[in-house]
């Protein structure tokens, strides 16, 4: 490969192109000086653009002005480029503020030019060099410390926590830091809870039945253990079709005490399951059951089921959701953590997924940490 050059002066040159005038060969001086023969005919020719001789070609100065202009429309076009891509930056003013336009400097140094990067931006290149050999603030280490844990904190949820809860968390590692600043960190480093999934409706009121008398009143509070539970029926989509899970809550531990799963909603499903369960599991001498009014707990064998058992039934008004707000807070986190993110192909994987974790008193992949931050 040949070396390459610095460009001749343009003295030298003109003294060149003199000394062929004069009857000088490109050869001959190519011999004696540097310059090749080649490199000599073209300044030839662009002296003679130059003077007006010939017309093939551009001007020195029609060359520069050309060049001038090619820098000018591309710096441009940078500079309209970055403000798309600066648009989530904070304006201070009429102005970026420095830190967050350094901090994008440094992330686009590879496609854009600092000096223009930091022209569009309003920022200083020397402020931007002088920033990038600074140390990071107490702040900024700890901000780096914390989104670690955010991190971390994320993942062991399986991406369904969302600000309050990982701020809860990380209260709970002995962590001193506010919530607001916690969803900063989650929305920098692009993480996010989950949302949730439109209804379904799953009980539906019997007009002819007569319901229980609300023995609860919204306090969804105990003194202990198997005092209130509270009970509810929610779906679980399959590609095989719908399958329905009932489930019966204690108040005082939030923890599942009683569940079952069927492809109908008939009584059974409440009765002779989930209610079966809990009190074979939890066997109270004195524990209310709080559920809405759907027509499986208003039916005929669901309150005689409750009589031998010794369980003293207790039903919410019709159409508000905040009457058994207990319930309908778990099964929201369920939806939005479990029923949404997974697709069970058979009725039998979900099955099988519900009675895998249902050992443990909870459903899988639902954390309590919703029902911890919510409790008095």
């Amino acid at each position: 490969m040949p070396k390459s050059h610095r460009p001749y002066a343009p003295e030298f040159r003109q003294r060149i192109v003199e000394l062929v005038r004069k009857g000088r060969t490109p050869e001959e001086l190519a011999r004696q000086f540097e310059p090749s023969t080649q490199a000599i005919r073209n300044w030839m020719k662009q002296a003679a653009l130059d003077a007006g001789e010939r017309t093939d070609g551009l001007t020195t100065e029609e060359r520069d002005e050309l060049r001038r202009l090619r820098r000018e429309v591309r710096q441009l076009r940078e500079e309209r480029a970055i403000p798309l891509k600066s648009r989530g930056l904070v304006c201070t003013g009429d102005q970026y503020d420095p830190g967050q336009g350094f901090e994008f400097v440094t992330a686009h140094q590879a496609v854009h030019p600092i000096a223009t990067m930091c022209r569009v931006l309003g920022v200083s290149p020397s402020g931007y060099y002088a920033w990038r050999k600074r140390p990071l603030s107490t702040r900024a280490r700890t901000d780096v410390e914390l989104t670690a844990h955010i991190d971390a904190i994320h993942r062991m949820s399986r991406g369904t926590y969302g600000a309050p809860r990982i701020h809860a968390e990380l209260a709970a590692r002995g962590f001193q830091v506010g919530c607001k600043r916690v969803a900063r960190l989650m929305r920098h480093a692009g993480v996010q809870g989950v949302s949730r999934r439109k209804p379904f409706h799953t009980t539906v009121r019997d007009e002819t039945a007569r319901p229980a008398p609300d023995l609860v009143d919204r306090q969804f509070t105990a003194t202990g253990p198997d005092r209130l539970w509270v009970a509810d029926i929610t779906y679980v989509p399959t590609w095989a079709g719908f399958l329905y899970l009932a489930v019966v809550l204690d108040a005082w531990s939030r923890r599942v005490v009683g569940w079952a799963m069927e492809s109908h909603l008939r009584t059974e499903l409440v009765v002779l399951a989930a209610l079966d369960m809990a009190v074979a599991q939890r066997r109270p001498t004195e524990v209310i059951h709080h559920s809405d009014q759907g027509c499986q707990y208003t039916a005929l064998a669901f309150g005689r089921r409750c009589g031998e058992a010794g369980v003293r039934p207790s039903m919410g008004s019709v159409g508000d959701a905040y009457d058994n707000a207990m319930c309908e807070s778990f099964f929201a986190t369920l939806e939005c953590e479990l029923l949404d993110r997974d697709r069970f192909r058979t009725q039998a994987d979900a099955r099988l997924a519900s009675s895998t974790s249902s050992k443990a008193g909870t459903i899988p992949g639902v954390d309590i940490r919703r029902s911890i931050i919510s409790r008095p």
